[in-house]
Order: structure tokens, then sequence, then C-alpha cells
């Protein structure tokens, strides 16, 4: 399906555009689109790949004509480009707005116009119950997508377009694994907001994966979610800790803006109506019009008792959690430089 097609990458120059590319570059695509604001991670992406296959494009998706002109031509576009920083979102609300919602409706658009075959954008766990500007940006994001494959369906195009939702991913910029690693290697106390806090425990293969399975299987609408372990932040601090053979203190500096005490993938809503397809959740899009008084139930959604979130998905334990971050490039590059010193 990847045989001399065109694939375009919003904000490609960050953690999961690199990610991809390691795939991508060895397949049969005949272009792969790196689209972003940041000229110097172009240029330090163009020198580290040297790959013909690769076309860097400068724009922004807040700029339609910048996105639309890069479109042209596309068959398939993974949307990663967006505002991700909770307490940035929280200060700067309307950025997180002219980025996630009004750059998506952009993306969308010109995928649209420009009959690209499938498009795929990247949400996040905190769009459920949101109550950060990030996660309602993002939320506003994913209804923008299915709208777009509402309308797409109307009109009978063979376009699809689909979400996946994931959690914090480890190790990427601004997450906690770095900070932490970087506290213990200046001797300084670890910072926790608070100790019993979780979240889910993804990698950046975990994401490409989970992409990669909505971009193939995926229907018009989709929100594809991937089942993940998560672990309470004390227990990843210790975890580090040991590893890392340290004895740093540990300090509790209290929730930063808008935290929650544990981040969901799936609302009890959506858990009522979404297929479990082993690895993953599929919730499937509403297709109904606004006349409801066609629509006849005879039976009502099941009923569960909690949405899927990082309390109540499986719990890593300390062992679970060192044997977890050894997979990690990153934790295994910065613990041999550590073990150098």
């Amino acid at each position: 399906m990847f045989k001399d097609k065109v694939l375009l990458i919003t904000g490609g120059t960050g953690s999961f555009g690199n990610a991809m590319l390691k795939g991508f570059l060895n397949s049969d695509l005949k272009e792969i689109r790196i689209f972003s604001r940041d000229e110097k991670k172009q240029e330090d992406m163009r020198i580290q790949y040297k790959n013909d296959k690769l076309n860097f494009i400068i724009g922004d998706v807040r700029d339609f004509n910048s996105i639309d002109n890069a479109m042209n031509g596309a068959n398939f576009v993974f949307h990663a480009a967006a505002l991700k920083q909770v307490p940035s979102c929280e200060f700067y609300p309307m950025q997180a707005v002219q980025t996630n919602i009004l750059g998506a409706e952009n993306v969308l658009e010109a995928a649209a116009r420009n009959n690209v075959e499938r498009v795929v954008v990247l949400s996040t766990d905190k769009a459920v119950y949101p109550i950060n500007a990030m996660g309602i940006s993002k939320a506003f994001m994913e209804k923008l997508a299915v709208s777009k494959a509402r309308d797409t369906r109307v009109r009978n195009a063979n376009a699809i377009y689909t979400a996946t939702r994931y959690g914090n991913v480890m190790c990427s910029r601004g997450s906690i694994i770095p900070l932490f690693i970087k506290q213990i290697k200046e001797g300084k106390p670890l910072t926790i907001t608070n100790p019993k806090m979780t979240r889910f425990m993804m990698s950046l293969d975990d994401s490409v994966t989970l992409v990669m399975y909505a971009f193939i299987h995926g229907n018009p609408g989709d929100i594809f979610v991937q089942k993940s372990p998560g672990s309470t932040i004390a227990d990843l601090a210790q975890a580090l800790k040991e590893l890392f053979n340290a004895d740093n203190e540990i300090t509790i500096i209290g929730e930063r803006h808008a935290e929650k005490m544990y981040e969901s993938l799936c609302s009890k809503e959506e858990m009522s109506k979404a297929d479990d397809l082993g690895d993953f959740y599929r919730v499937p899009a509403d297709f109904r019009d606004l006349n409801y008084t066609k629509y006849v139930q005879e039976d009502g959604p099941k009923l569960l008792s909690d949405e899927y979130n990082s309390d109540n998905t499986h719990r890593l334990s300390v062992p679970e959690l060192k044997e977890l971050l050894l997979t990690l490039d990153y934790v295994v590059e910065e613990l041999a430089s550590h073990n150098k010193q």
C-alpha cells in the first residue's frame, strides 16, 4: 500500500517524526515530506539522514496556504504538529487554540481539498475528561477529525480520517524521565509533584505502532487507543534511582497547573461502545444525523463501572519498571555515560 506513495508528517521534526522515519525510510514510499516551522531541526535531520526520499518543507499549520501547498500530491498524512506542554498551554490558551484546533482544521481541510487518501491525527489521554487547555484543544481536534470523516462519508469519498490517543511518551521532549535522570546526574533532589499520581508508560515505538494500526485498520471517524501499563510517579523515581545506583533525596513540590491525579484513555461513555481488539480499543464514530427521531434503539448501551485510565490499568512494579526502562535507548545511553564517570 506504500509503493510510490507520498507521506506528509506535520510536526515531523519532533520525537514522533524521528521515530516514524526509522521504519519508513526503508519502505516503498516515493517521498516523505517533513513539514514544520523549525528550520534548525530540519537542517539537523537533513544532515543526520542524508536521504533523497526526504523532502523538508518550512511552514506552519496555522497558515492554511502553507499546509495546503505542502499537501499537493500527498497520499497519506500523519498530523503530529501541536503544542503539547500542559503549563505552556495553560498560560497561553489562545496559542493552543491556534495550533491545536485551528491548525488541525487547516490540516484536515487541506487534506480534503487535495484528495488525501488517509489521515491520522495524533491526540492525547488529556483529551478525555479534559481539565486543562491542552487537553481541551486536543479534544476539539478529535471532534474536527470525526466531523471531517462524516463530511467525506456524505460525499461518498474514499478518504479515511482517524485519530489515535496515547499517554505521555517516555523520554519525549519535556517529559519526566529525562528530568529525573538529569537531577540524578547533578546530585539534586528528584522533584515529584505527587507520589501517588499515576501515568501510562508508553514508548515512542508504542506510539508508532498505534498510529500504524490506525492507519491500516481504521474506518472513517475511528479513535484508537493502545492498552498500556501504568505507574505511580514515586515508583518511577525509585526505579531510576536503583538503575543509576543513586541516593538522591525526593522533594514533593505539589501538582503543577491543571495536572490530573491520573490520566484516562477512554471515558465511561466511550467504553460502553468501544470494540476490544486485544491490544487496542477502537471507539467508532457516531454517524447519525441531527434528526434523532429517526433512530430507535431497543437495547441500551452496556454499562461499565469505570473508564480506562492509568489508575485501573496494569500497575507496573519497580522491578517491572526497571526492565521497561532498560528497553529505552535514551535510558541505556544515559546509564552508560553515568557509569563511565
